[in-house]
């Protein structure tokens, strides 16, 4: 594959696999990559996509203009022409979807947190070495602009050594009592609940940020025990009140104290049942000498405090722009707000970079391993009452 220029595009025919809203949001992040990257590597194409539910291929298809749709998802693995495929399916079936890709030859954009163990995970990278294909994971928080200017400002030393750091991420989309008992709740299909949802997130944000994680304790609940099952194919999180009840089997809530390899404290909490929070993401990191907090909500703004005064330092605001992270590429003034698409966009354009160069970029399915190891070592923590340390 040769190098692209703007007068030259270098085409790469994608697929999607799995067609409900990720699914969306990978094929509009491929649609978008021209619009924000206009003298970027790589041009993607989307030729194709597959669902299991009826007509649903056929009805993105059409809307997305790929060429085929299938539902049957080893057809688009058949197709020589496809270089590269999202992976937007339910986290069980990651490990033999991510793994059939790779092994086809094609380069790998999936879903966090890729299966539902590190074992997953790991079984996804060395299928990506052993192919020496390109991966991309989708840890989209990590690609806020503001994320990356609180990493600058960490890197380069503008709070001290770090201290202790808070990262939350509460949502209520489990709160409801009568949400459907879907694939999320069940251990053999969503693994670990708020650990695999939230908490994977979370993860790849404080080692973005703050580095590895050397040891940690933690605490789950299951808040709400019982639901309705579904009667008919779901899409998201929607309710269900007729069918048969059974058994939440994964965690709503997770509580973890990290110790990290700089010796720095973190504390990271996620709910899926938090009532009155809607993707309620954030950190609050702290240093010798200052502190930096985001919240998602407000993506556009970071808060600091720096300099010499330790006690009563005063705390600024900034709206990130161009020049912090890909800002740039979509606004060209300061406060212009961003939103969660726009991630997935950049998030696109590191993917597609990565194959045309061959340089690892973004985050990638070693981040999701690294992920998985720290969220298994919480379940194991959490059955033996004790910290863990993570090899």
């Amino acid at each position: 594959m040769h190098h692209g220029t703007q007068q030259d595009p270098n085409p790469v025919r994608v697929a999607v696999i799995g067609m409900g809203w990720m699914g969306r949001v990978h094929a509009q992040a491929y649609a978008r990559v021209p619009h924000h990257y206009p003298d970027g590597p790589a041009l993607p194409v989307l030729v194709a996509v597959a669902d299991d539910v009826a007509g649903r291929a056929q009805a993105f298809a059409a809307r997305f203009g790929a060429e085929a749709a299938y539902t049957d998802w080893r057809a688009v693995l058949d197709d020589p022409s496809i270089d590269a495929v999202s992976v937007t399916v339910p986290n069980f079936l990651h490990r033999d979807i991510g793994v059939a890709v790779l092994d086809a030859g094609k380069h790998l954009w999936i879903e966090k947190p890729v299966g539902l163990t590190e074992a997953d995970a790991a079984a996804v990278a060395a299928a990506a070495a052993r192919n020496g294909r390109r991966t991309a994971v989708g840890f989209n928080y990590r690609n806020a602009p503001a994320v990356q200017a609180a990493r600058a400002m960490i890197a380069e030393g503008r709070l001290g050594a770090v201290t202790h750091a808070r990262f939350r991420l509460f949502s209520d989309y489990a709160a409801h009592p009568d949400g459907a008992l879907t694939w999320r709740y069940q251990r053999d299909r969503g693994g670990n609940g708020v650990l695999g949802d939230l908490g994977s997130h979370g993860v790849d944000l404080v080692t973005h940020l703050l580095g590895d994680i050397d040891a940690l304790v933690a605490d789950t609940a299951i808040f709400i025990p019982e639901r309705a099952e579904p009667t008919g194919a779901t899409s998201g999180h929607q309710l269900a009140t007729s069918g048969v009840r059974g058994p939440v089997e994964n965690e709503d809530y997770l509580s973890a104290q990290l110790r990290l390899a700089s010796g720095a404290r973190c504390v990271l909490e996620a709910s899926r049942i938090a009532v009155g929070e809607q993707n309620s993401y954030g950190f609050e990191i702290h240093g010798t000498s200052g502190m930096v907090r985001w919240d998602y909500r407000r993506m556009g703004e970071l808060e600091a405090s720096v300099g010499a005064d330790f006690q009563d330092q005063p705390v600024s605001m900034v709206h990130v722009g161009p020049g912090s992270g890909d800002y740039a590429a979509f606004q060209p003034g300061a406060a212009n707000p961003m939103g969660y698409d726009d991630l997935k966009v950049i998030e696109a354009q590191h993917f597609l970079r990565s194959i045309v160069t061959g340089v690892p970029e973004g985050a990638t399915v070693d981040d999701a391993v690294r992920s998985a190891r720290a969220l298994d070592a919480m379940t194991r923590s959490v059955d033996e009452g004790r910290w863990v340390t993570l090899a």
